[in-house]
C-alpha cells in the first residue's frame, strides 16, 4: 500500500480512538509508520533527504520504544503494509500532520493520565514526535531548495 493511503489510514484511526490503551496504540502504529517511511526514504529517496531521512528513522523508532509495543498481527501492522512511497513531498506533508495530531494525542493522555509512568511514556513520546516532525520539516525545506535551484539551472 502506499505512504498516503497508510498516513490517511493512521489519522482517521488515532481521531477515532477513544480510550487510553487505543490512542497509544494508534501513538505507535503512527512512529511505527514514520519510521518505515523514514527508513525507505533513506534508501530509495532523494539523495539530498537521506541524512534527515535516517534521521528520521531513529527518532521513530525512539518514539515506538517508549511506548509498550501493542500486541498486533502482521497484517494489523500499518508499517508492514507499505509497498511504496509516492510523491515524497505529499508523503512528508502528510506525515508531518499525522506526527502533529500525534503530539496533541499524547499531550490528552498525559493529561488524564492516572499513572506517573504513563505521563512520563507520554512526555517522552511527545518529545520523539516533535523531534521526527522536525526531520520531516526540514525534508520539505530541502526539497524545495532542490526544487528552486532547478529553475534556474534551466534558466540559465
Amino acid at each position: 500500500m502506499d505512504a498516503l493511503r497508510l498516513i490517511v489510514t493512521s489519522r482517521r484511526a488515532l481521531a477515532a480512538s477513544g480510550d487510553i490503551p487505543e490512542i497509544m496504540t494508534e501513538v505507535w502504529q503512527a512512529q511505527s509508520l514514520a519510521q518505515a517511511i523514514g527508513s525507505r526514504l533513506a534508501v530509495y529517496g532523494p539523495p539530498e533527504l537521506r541524512g534527515e531521512a535516517l534521521g528520521l528513522t531513529e527518532l521513530a523508532g525512539r518514539g515506538c520504544g517508549v511506548l509498550d509495543e501493542p500486541r498486533l498481527g502482521l497484517d494489523q501492522l500499518r508499517a508492514a503494509q507499505l509497498t511504496e512511497l509516492g510523491d515524497a513531498r505529499q508523503a512528508l506533508m502528510y506525515l508531518g500532520g499525522l506526527l502533529g495530531e500525534v503530539g496533541i494525542a499524547l499531550v490528552g493522555v498525559a493529561c488524564s493520565a492516572a499513572d506517573e509512568g504513563t505521563y512520563w511514556q507520554c512526555m517522552e513520546a511527545i518529545d520523539a514526535a516533535d523531534e521526527s516532525r522536525d526531520r520531516v520539516r526540514e525534508m520539505l525545506r530541502r526539497l524545495a531548495d532542490r526544487e528552486s535551484v532547478v529553475p534556474e539551472r534551466e534558466a540559465g
